[in-house]
């Protein structure tokens, strides 16, 4: 990648480890993280994990902070706040930044309908897909990928989470041609040394 990177992390649902991904991504880039809107949650925030697991990492104010862990439309909604697309623009930093989405790229953000995919496409940023193994993973997998490669978004490559699943990936990168780009273990424990170990160890392939 090259220098002054700036990627969208996104994943295939919820619980599939963006964040832990967006962690190490940003550490190893020594990038800026921004997680757009953070809904629920908010004494913990995925903004708070990713600065207590990093140490080259500038952590930048979200644009939306809602009270109720739930849809950003639904949340927006009990919060009396409007999210728009103009509300979203990408912050200008020096160096890499790391952009964090929330749940998968069909949640919708406001009452209109306004989704992640279609914020994604309007800051035509290359994407990574974090994936995960699970019965139906291959569905949301490649449902993800075709809505991203319709609007023409550029995709960086896949992250899988977990233990090698040979027959899931191969039939995930073979009918899409993506490309695989790292594979992150489940954590024993969540911590920063995990993270900066995993860090150091995709530093090479990013």
């Amino acid at each position: 990648m090259n220098k002054n990177s700036k990627l969208v992390i996104t994943g295939i649902g919820t619980d599939v480890g963006k964040t832990v991904v967006s962690s190490i991504i940003a550490e190893a880039l020594k990038a800026s993280y921004w997680k757009p809107i953070q809904a629920g949650d908010l004494d913990n925030s995925d903004s708070i994990k990713v600065d207590r697991f990093t140490d080259n990492v500038t952590v930048l104010p979200e644009a939306f902070r809602l009270s109720e862990p739930m849809s950003p439309h639904a949340a927006a909604e009990i919060d009396g706040v409007e999210i728009a697309k103009d509300d979203l623009d990408i912050p200008e930093v020096e160096g890499n930044l790391i952009i964090e989405g929330a749940g998968g790229i069909m949640v919708p953000v406001n009452s209109n309908g306004l989704t992640f995919a279609d914020i994604i496409e309007c800051w035509n940023l290359p994407t990574i897909v974090v994936s995960r193994h699970y019965l139906g993973s291959i569905n949301h997998t490649l449902l993800t990928l075709e809505v991203l490669q319709s609007r023409g978004v550029i995709i960086e490559g896949l992250v899988f989470v977990g233990a090698e699943n040979k027959a899931t990936e191969e039939i995930i990168l073979k009918s899409t041609g993506v490309k695989f780009l790292a594979r992150i273990p489940m954590a024993k424990e969540l911590n920063k040394t995990f993270v900066l170990e995993q860090a150091e160890s995709i530093i090479s392939l990013l």
